[in-house]
C-alpha cells in the first residue's frame, strides 16, 4: 500500500501506565512533521469507545506546551477504556460503525496504543477494511505493565512499574527489618494476572541475602501451601523475618486463583477475572499456620502510574515506539505492531524497533521463562537481573511546580463536529 493522504486517529486503551503518554507524544510529534500526509490528527476520547461514539477531538489545536508535557505525564491523557470488540462476524455492527466514522472524517490512519486485546481489535478492523476495500493504514503501539506481549523483548510501561515496585520492596523491607520483633512478616502484593514479570522485578531489590524480598510468588509457579510455609519458616530461621513479594495472579496447583474465596469473582469487559486479595490470602496462611504477625502492602493503581520515579529508559523507549509507528505508516506498513528488539546486555544494552503482525501480537502471551526462575522456584536468577536492570535505568525527568509537586499535562480536547448524523449506543 502506498502513501495515503487523510486524517489520522490516535487512541489509548487498557490500564494506564507511567509512560503511555510518552508513546502518544511520539505519535503526535512525528505525525505533525508530515502535514502533507496527515491532513489532521484526532484523539479518540476513551479509546475505541470514542470512535464508536464519534467523540473525537483535534490534537492540532492543543497547546504545544501541554503536548510536550505528555512526555512526563502519567496515566492516559487521551482517555482510555476497557471495551473489547468481539469477533468480526458476531460484532460486525461495531466494526462497521468504526469504519462509518472513519469514512465520514476521511480518516486513513489509525494508531492504537494498547495490549493484546487492543491489537486484536486493530487486526479485525484492518481485516474488515480490506474486505470492503477501504484504504487505510493501521499500526499498533505496544503498552502493558504486565510485560506479557509476545514477539517483543519487553513492553513500554514495564520498566517503570518494575523500578517502582523494586524500590517499594527495598524500602518496605527495611521497615520489616527494623520492626521484626513486632511485625515479623510482610506480604507485598503486585499486579500481574497470569504473568509474573512485575513480581519478578521485586527481586532486583535483593542485593544481599538478607535484603527483601526473601520469597517471590509468581503466577507461573503453582502455589503449594506446605512448601510455602516451609520457605517462610526457613526465612524466619535465617533472618528472623520474612518479606514476601506476591503476584496477584498466583494459583493453586489445580489452577484456581488463590484470591478467589469460595466463588467466581466478577469479570471485566474483557472477560478477565477481577483479582485482588492474593496478599491477604497469603497473610492468612502465615498467621494461621506459623503464628506470627504479618502485614500486607498493596500499591494498587499507584504502581502503574508512578511517573515521579519512572525509568528514563522506559520513557525514552515509549516515545520511540510511538514515533516508529508513524514512520512505519509513512512507508505503507499496515496491520503490524511495533516491537522492541534488544541488542547487547549490561552496559552494552541497546534497543531498536521492529514489526510483528497484529494478529500474532494479539494471540500471544509471554510468561516468565524457566531460566529466569530460581531452582527453589521462589525467586529469580541472575539471568533475569541481567534482563531487567537495563529497563529500570535512569530517572525520567519530571517538571516540578512552585508548590513542590509534579506538573502533568491536561489536554483541552477541542471536540470536532460529528458527521455521521446518528447516535450509536455502545
Amino acid at each position: 500500500m502506498g502513501r495515503l493522504k487523510g486524517k489520522a486517529v490516535l487512541a489509548q486503551s487498557g490500564g494506564p501506565t507511567a509512560v503511555i503518554n510518552a508513546s502518544a507524544y511520539g505519535v503526535i510529534s512525528t505525525a505533525m512533521k508530515h502535514p502533507d500526509t496527515f491532513e489532521g490528527l484526532y484523539g479518540a476520547l476513551n479509546g475505541i469507545l470514542g470512535v464508536l461514539r464519534e467523540e473525537l477531538y483535534d490534537l492540532g489545536k492543543e497547546d504545544p506546551a501541554e503536548l510536550e508535557l505528555l512526555k512526563c505525564s502519567p496515566s492516559s491523557a487521551l482517555g482510555s477504556c476497557r471495551h473489547k470488540l468481539k469477533g468480526l462476524d458476531t460484532d460486525r455492527a461495531d466494526y462497521e460503525r468504526i469504519l462509518e466514522v472513519f469514512k465520514a472524517h476521511n480518516i486513513r490512519y489509525f494508531f492504537y496504543i494498547g495490549g493484546n486485546d487492543s491489537m486484536d481489535t486493530a487486526a479485525k478492523l484492518g481485516e474488515l477494511a480490506r474486505r470492503i476495500d477501504y484504504e487505510m493504514i493501521i499500526v499498533g503501539v505496544p503498552k502493558t505493565i504486565d510485560n506479557d506481549l509476545a514477539y517483543t523483548d519487553h513492553c513500554p510501561g514495564y520498566g517503570s512499574v518494575a523500578k517502582f515496585n523494586a524500590t517499594s520492596v527495598m524500602e518496605a523491607g527495611r521497615d520489616t527489618e527494623a520492626m521484626y520483633t513486632h511485625d515479623t512478616t510482610t506480604v507485598h502484593e503486585v499486579m500481574g494476572r497470569n504473568a509474573g514479570w512485575i513480581a519478578a522485578a521485586t527481586g532486583l531489590a535483593r542485593r544481599t541475602p538478607e535484603d527483601a524480598p526473601h520469597l517471590i510468588l509468581l503466577p507461573e509457579v503453582p502455589f503449594e501451601t506446605e512448601k510455602f510455609v516451609a520457605d517462610v519458616r526457613q526465612s524466619l530461621k535465617d533472618y528472623k523475618r520474612c518479606f514476601v513479594a506476591c503476584g496477584e495472579g498466583i494459583k493453586t496447583p489445580e489452577g484456581k486463583y488463590i484470591a478467589e474465596a469460595g466463588g467466581a469473582f466478577a469479570a471485566d469487559s474483557f472477560g478477565h477475572t477481577q483479582l485482588g486479595g492474593a496478599g491477604d490470602a497469603v497473610r492468612a496462611i502465615i498467621e494461621s499456620q506459623i503464628g506470627v504477625k504479618c502485614r500486607t502492602n498493596r500499591a494498587g493503581t499507584a504502581q502503574r502510574n508512578a511517573m515521579h520515579f519512572a525509568s528514563k529508559t522506559d520513557a525514552h523507549e515509549a516515545e520511540m515506539v510511538g514515533a516508529a509507528a508513524v514512520e512505519a505508516a509513512l512507508t505503507g506498513v499496515s496491520g503490524k505492531m511495533i516491537t522492541l528488539e534488544r541488542t547487547g546486555t549490561g552496559s552494552g544494552y541497546r534497543c531498536t524497533t521492529g514489526l510483528v503482525e497484529l494478529q500474532k501480537a494479539a494471540n500471544g502471551e509471554k510468561p516468565v521463562p524457566p531460566e529466569f526462575i530460581n531452582r527453589q522456584r521462589n525467586g529469580v536468577t541472575d539471568a533475569f537481573r541481567d534482563y531487567a536492570f537495563p529497563l529500570i535505568a535512569g530517572e525520567a525527568p519530571v517538571q516540578i511546580g512552585s508548590d513542590g509537586l509534579p506538573v502533568y499535562a491536561r489536554l483541552a480536547k477541542h471536540m470536532i463536529p460529528k458527521k455521521t448524523g446518528r447516535q450509536y449506543d455502545v
